[in-house]
């Protein structure tokens, strides 16, 4: 009770320390990240801008925005415990904030959740992916096939993700969805959704056990970091299949590989045969100096001989921009 009465109260201090310049920021749906050097100086991510400088802030000001944010996720920020992980009280972004002395001065970095869905027929447009890849992706929604979209930090892996899974609402409206997500990124539009998150006690491996009793139709997995990949990839062999999930990794073929550092993780057997038969696509997606584009993506058939037997579905959009 007396966390909800405070919890305006940290909103309102967090409002004011975040200043003008950060507010009118996070309400601009262009701004993709906001970040706070250990200098003070504060650089901006805008879609089809990059990274610009912006502005400055006292350090100061970035501990308090930083403590605010702690106090809303019921913890503390000081030298024992430096580094605060998790959601802005303010419109739910991810927020990454660090204290001395694992950095030389008050450091955050928010990155916005997306605040537009981007349909499949926009990416074309604006020539993001081929018409031959959207088509891709289409009938692999259709046909409940398992996909996972690789890329690297900032390459629009969730947005892309968000706007194939308005393609299974489209396609399938009547399917539960039980989406799972360290932040609150996913935007899912579907009746019947479950939205879980990790906390400080429940990890993804444990939230995706408690999915199986759920009685998901899909299975959607913001981003896998850790051994919980294998539980996914398990659950979409055994009777779930038709989701999705994101990976950090810059090629399709580097994906498969991530996929085995994560779930050697949780077991020493290798697992080449269970990715092989759980991963269906893997869609590359990467930031260029002219925008992002969707390099390839890539059929998986199974694994074979000791190698994957993959085949490229459709080449890459002809126009690079953002």
């Amino acid at each position: 009770m007396a966390q909800a009465r405070s919890h305006p109260r940290l909103v309102r201090k967090l409002e004011e320390a975040l200043g003008p310049l950060l507010r009118a920021a996070l309400e601009d749906p262009s701004v993709v990240e906001i970040m706070l050097n250990p200098d003070g100086r504060i650089f901006v991510e805008r879609l089809g801008e990059g990274i610009r400088e912006a502005g400055t802030m006292l350090a100061g000001t970035a501990e308090i925005i930083i403590g605010s944010v702690a106090h809303a996720l019921q913890s503390e920020a000081d030298d024992t415990r430096p580094i605060v992980s998790g959601e802005l009280p303010i419109g739910g972004h991810r927020f990454e904030g660090l204290l001395p002395p694992v950095v030389g001065a008050p450091t955050f970095t928010i990155r916005k959740r997306a605040s537009q869905l981007i349909a499949l027929d926009a990416y074309v447009a604006s020539g993001v992916m081929s018409e031959g890849q959207a088509d891709a992706l289409r009938m692999a929604v259709t046909s409940r096939r398992n996909i996972v979209v690789s890329g690297g930090t900032g390459s629009g892996k969730t947005t892309l993700a968000n706007a194939v899974i308005a393609e299974m609402v489209r396609v399938a409206p009547d399917h539960r969805l039980v989406i799972l997500e360290d932040t609150a990124e996913i935007r899912c539009a579907a009746e019947n959704a479950v939205a879980l998150h990790t906390s400080d006690t429940v990890d993804m491996a444990r939230l995706l056990k408690s999915t199986m009793r759920l009685r998901p139709d899909r299975i959607i997995v913001g981003e896998v970091r850790d051994g919980a990949a294998l539980t996914l990839l398990k659950a979409w062999n055994t009777g779930h299949p038709g989701g999705i999930t994101t990976v950090h990794a810059n090629t399709a073929a580097s994906a498969l590989r991530r996929l085995e550092q994560l779930t050697a993780e949780a077991s020493r057997q290798p697992m080449h045969e269970v990715i092989g038969e759980a991963v269906d696509l893997v869609v590359s997606i990467e930031r260029t100096p002219t925008g992002r584009r969707v390099r390839e993506i890539l059929e998986v058939e199974g694994f074979v001989d000791g190698r994957y037997q993959t085949r490229p579905l459709t080449t890459e959009a002809r126009r690079h921009v953002a």
